[in-house]
């Protein structure tokens, strides 16, 4: 029977409940909905849908379900039990197995299936299984990290196969325990035979040279391995004590060349090597880490300082940027130029510049200008205006839901990333705010690893006023056994996602900190709470000191901040900043449009001692000397003799929209281009004469869009709505029994519709082609016309399928969208 109708009747069977948690564990089978059983059997068959469920499981799951793909055939329909599965996974007890197996069956991946044919009685009251069809596409190459078989090897490899038979009569004539052949394929049943015992392999490899029991380990997880000029060094028999560990086991077939650079160790070699088992560490339960300690006063401390100069970076960062907008580069991003401004600016390394620009980016307190090419602040931005733990929280919330990865500034374009910036050996490391940054699964990692990062802090059971430390190496360790198959995106994120969540006070000396737990259990409300109790109030005042600098004795409030930034110049590191006062900082506030009383006004409010006598004077001496010269901008310019004419077009109101200003009796300015200006005095009744000479100032308006709402953030939803789930319910229990009224045979007309009857369909030809078995297809062609006709698949990818016509001895291509049917037949290609 076909896999997935078998699949289709158990779903069918089951009750509601487990519907219920069929769909809660795997969302995609019923987005959109399905309209019966078997289109949702086809769904939970299809390759997309199993990958996203295998993501899910963790190590042991993963050990028993590709034990059991090693273990059954789907094919020819041998299934497997608990009790065989137990043989082959060490240290694994029957009741787990018969857990796990349970566990795996309500997710639909493996389903009950007939005992194989010629078990006793007893052995048959055992439950048996057999896993969905598309499993072996999707498991890959390697189930359990073991090669293919010798049999396997020999027709997919035509270089090993021309070798194999001499090969095997090398090995006899040299007196191994292995009977000659004459052909590849029983050259290769005879390589498996020899290799299949523990004991004779390990007796084999007591003869081996040295470091090949350190080769061979290096196998334990993979097979397979960089050999340079594997083909060349497996062309002879080496022997004598001058022979290297690679030429000794590929001369013995214990290793098979892929190619020129690479070889593969057999399946039963793997076996072998393991003591007969497939899974040699079964892991039941997950691995507890060895973690340190630090103080929980510490670990507040730390997160509130981190917390503090984040939220003061981002204000100054802002500041920086309305000042002088960060201009792009054309291939897109920032570049290092502009970048070491910044840095400067904040007084920030390299690398931290670009993860706070990344951060204020992704948070939407930045936005590109499409008109200058320049990333400015948000126009009407009210992350300035929030209390300091509403504004953590806008954030950490854009964080979490960001697809762009901040600590991925400065890595290589496709490097993995490490805990420092490096370049790759092009140079080509990502710049801040390109697209190189962005990481669609960067969401999910994300909180996964808060997740993961909660778990342990749990499971340590620390002492009251201790934190556990935890590392990367620990939360890769777990993520490794909680998901083995997103092991290599948890690695490749891992110590960058740990920094980031540094600076935003979810980790404080290492530990997880309260608000980074409530984070991870999804209590925003509670973590708001906490931060608003804990985090210090800004400060309104500054220190002034006579040798013209002003001490922030703490985080000041952000427009106190921004002010102050305007006529001083900001120094040192850390909230306790120190404000310099200088002609030039004066000047700047001067021509901002203050003056020297509102300037000494302001820093007496805010000044918790006397303004200094050199600060005093310093401000009235530079306002002395400012604005002797005074520049504006002009686009074009209006001369005329008549004094007269120039004073009635600049009191028109027809002309008010050139914004002229007069600079001299007989000229007036606009900002306005020359031809637009000439343009509105024709209109006048005037009779301008354009000049073209010089260089035209075009004052360029900003389109970018003004600042959005504060962002909120939502948990990726791992279960679909119980509204959705009884609609679906209620379609397949009233709907049409799957399969009722279709035809007894393996046909797929008339069993499902859509969606169903492709995968049927899919699911003969692939079964055909790996049997090299007949088909009947139904085809039509380009007029509507329908013909039955007898071939043999070949091949399925891309939307067609390769078939060979054995009447006509000759090969085409079909469309699939053009078969309608495919019924397999019982006469297998000789």
């Amino acid at each position: 029977m076909s896999l997935i109708r078998a699949l289709s009747k158990e779903l069918q069977a089951r009750s509601d409940d487990s519907l219920r948690a069929l769909f809660a564990a795997r969302p995609d089978l019923i987005s959109p909905a399905v309209p019966d059983f078997s289109a949702l059997a086809a769904r939970a068959s299809g390759r997309v849908s199993v990958q996203r469920a295998l993501e899910r499981l963790n190590r042991p799951e993963m050990q028993v379900l590709e034990t059991l793909h090693l273990r059954t055939n789907t094919d020819t329909g041998h299934s497997a039990s608990a009790a065989t599965l137990k043989k082959l996974i060490n240290g694994a007890s029957l009741a787990a197995l018969e857990r796990l197996l349970q566990s795996l069956q309500e997710l639909a991946l493996v389903h009950r299936a007939e005992p194989p044919h010629g078990v006793t009685a007893a052995a048959g009251r055992q439950r048996y299984y057999l896993p969905i069809g598309s499993l072996k596409d999707v498991i890959g190459i390697y189930p359990a990290g073991l090669g293919r078989g010798y049999t396997e090897l020999v027709r997919l490899q035509p270089a090993f196969a021309q070798r194999v038979v001499h090969l095997v009569d090398e090995l006899h004539r040299t007196g191994s325990d292995i009977p000659p052949a004459a052909t590849p394929m029983e050259a290769a049943l005879a390589l498996q035979h020899w290799t299949a015992s523990p004991e004779a392999l390990q007796a084999l490899l007591a003869s081996a040279p040295d470091r090949t029991a350190a080769l061979l380990a290096r196998f334990g997880s993979w097979a397979m391995g960089a050999v340079p000029q594997a083909q060349r060094r497996a062309s002879v028999l080496h022997e004598g004590p001058d022979v290297g560990p690679v030429e000794w086991l590929l001369a013995r077939g214990l290793l098979v060349p892929l190619d020129a650079a690479h070889v593969e160790l057999p399946h039963s070699v793997g076996v072998s090597l393991r003591g007969g088992f497939v899974i040699e560490h079964f892991a039941p339960s997950p691995p507890v880490p060895r973690l340190g300690k630090t103080s929980a006063a510490l670990r507040r401390n730390a997160a509130l300082g981190a917390i503090a100069e984040t939220l003061r970076l981002t204000g100054e960062l802002l500041h920086a940027v309305r000042e002088q907008p960060l201009v792009t580069l054309r291939s897109g991003g920032v570049g290092v130029r502009e970048m070491k401004r910044l840095a400067d600016a904040l007084r920030l390394g390299l690398h931290e510049a670009g993860m706070l620009a990344e951060l204020c980016a992704l948070a939407g307190l930045l936005r590109l200008d499409v008109d200058s090419s320049a990333w400015i602040q948000a126009p009407q931005l009210e992350w300035l205006t929030l209390p300091r733990q509403e504004q953590w929280q806008w954030l950490v919330n854009a964080w979490l839901a960001s697809e762009r990865v901040p600590s991925l500034v400065g890595q290589p374009v496709s490097g993995v990333a490490t805990a420092q910036p490096h370049r790759g050996p092009a140079g080509t490391a990502i710049n801040a705010l390109s697209a190189e940054a962005q990481r669609p699964d960067a969401p999910v990692v994300r909180r996964r690893i808060l997740e993961i990062l909660n778990e342990l802090t749990r499971e340590a059971d620390a002492a009251d006023g201790e934190a556990p430390v935890l590392d990367a190496d620990a939360v890769l360790e777990r993520a490794d056994w909680a998901q083995p198959r997103m092991a290599r995106r948890f690695s490749s994120l891992i110590r960058g996602v740990l920094a980031e969540a540094e600076i935003l006070g979810l980790i404080g000396s290492g530990a997880l900190t309260q608000i980074g737990a409530a984070v991870a259990s999804d209590q925003p409300d509670e973590a708001l709470a906490i931060l608003g109790e804990h985090l210090p109030a800004a400060l309104n005042h500054v220190l002034l000191q006579a040798d013209l600098t002003a001490v922030a004795p703490g985080y000041l409030d952000p427009e106190l901040s921004e002010k102050l930034l305007t006529m001083a110049d900001a120094e040192g590191q850390g909230p306790a900043t120190i404000y310099r006062f200088s002609v030039a900082s004066v000047r700047r506030a001067l021509d901002a449009g203050r003056d020297a009383r509102a300037l000494l006004d302001f820093l007496r409010e805010h000044s918790a001692t006397a303004v200094p006598q050199p600060l005093e004077y310093l401000i009235e001496d530079t306002a002395a000397r400012h604005a002797r010269l005074r520049v504006g901008p002009a686009a074009s310019f209006i001369q005329s003799e008549d004094e007269t004419a120039l004073l009635e077009l600049l009191h028109t109101t027809a002309a008010a929209g050139l914004g002229l200003a007069r600079i001299a009796p007989t000229v007036l300015v606009s900002p306005a281009a020359p031809r637009e200006t000439a343009q509105v005095l024709r209109g006048l009744g005037l009779s301008p004469a354009l000049e073209d000479s010089g260089a035209v100032l075009r004052l360029r308006r900003s389109t970018a869009d003004p600042g959005g709402a504060r962002p909120v953030y939502t948990a990726p939803r791992t279960a679909p709505a119980d509204a959705d789930v009884d609609a679906q319910l209620a379609l397949l229990r009233d709907g049409r029994p799957a399969g009722a009224g279709s035809p007894a045979g393996h046909g797929t007309a008339g069993a499902a519709g859509g969606e169903a009857a492709t995968q049927l369909g899919l699911e003969t030809l692939q079964k055909a082609i790996r049997l090299k078995q007949r088909v009947v297809m139904n085809v039509v062609d380009s007029l509507g016309n329908a013909r039955r006709e007898t071939v043999v698949p070949v091949a399925v990818t891309g939307g067609r399928v390769r078939v060979f016509d054995p009447a006509k001895e000759t090969e085409r291509v079909l469309s699939i969208h053009r078969i309608i049917d495919v019924e397999a037949t019982e006469e297998l290609l000789q």
